[in-house]
């Protein structure tokens, strides 16, 4: 059962009194987790779009001094990276929890979204990606890319072989899929990987395209994306 402070802190988020707000990129991977965990937990919130380099001004600096997006405003409370702001959401307004109750699989679950947010998200960043566009050669980008994600997504499969269901690590959404929805959905439609040897994963992307609350978090479905 929710505390009574919990239960405060949710009514006065949905009526709008403490509205959420949201700063974000259409594109960036890490928002789309934060989104939709704010989705499935049925948080209303602000989209806060950042124009081109509106990350690097002193007032956003403020917010995150490393520059990135996302960045979750709650009252007064400022929460940035995408790992910290699930598992302040996961504290605070507990409906529909991100984390399975058995110690096992909330391990699995910190294990699988690990892998993408440090040994995969990094390598794909676009300063990465820009910085060996120009240091090397442009045409270097996508194979660099595509073996980082494969690496990653062969430990995935792996690891999540003896636990997934018809989720990550079973029948119900987790903090797992949060993090391997965006990278399957960047890893296939930016970065066109080969997704046959990855059978698991590519179920699993199956699975969250028929989510609401994944298809409402899509970067194209976004307000600042692009119209064409």
């Amino acid at each position: 059962m929710m505390e009574a402070q919990e239960v405060e802190a949710q009514a006065a988020t949905e009526s709008g009194q403490q509205q959420l707000k949201l700063y974000s990129y259409w594109m960036s991977s890490c928002s789309f987790r934060v989104r939709i965990a704010l989705n499935l937990k049925g948080l209303k919130y602000e989209y806060k779009a950042l124009v081109k380099g509106e990350q690097f001004s002193p007032e956003f600096r403020k917010l995150n001094p490393m520059g990135y997006v996302p960045v979750l405003v709650d009252g007064d409370t400022v929460v940035a990276d995408s790992f910290a702001i699930l598992l302040y959401l996961e504290e605070k307004y507990p409906q529909h929890p991100l984390l399975p109750p058995d110690l096992q699989k909330k391990a699995i679950n910190y294990q699988a979204a690990n892998i993408v947010s440090s040994s995969i998200q990094p390598l794909q960043n676009l300063t990465v990606l820009k910085y060996i566009e120009e240091k090397v050669r442009p045409v270097e980008k996508l194979e660099w890319v595509q073996f980082h994600i494969g690496k990653g997504f062969l430990a995935l499969e792996e690891l999540l072989n003896n636990h997934a269901g018809k989720y990550a690590t079973g029948d119900e959404v987790y903090m797992a899929d949060l993090f391997l929805a965006p990278q399957l959905c960047a890893a296939i439609t930016r970065f066109q990987l080969d997704m046959t040897q990855f059978p698991l994963l590519a179920r699993l992307h199956e699975a969250y395209n028929k989510i609401p609350a994944f298809l409402d978090a899509l970067p194209e479905k976004q307000p600042d994306a692009p119209s064409s």
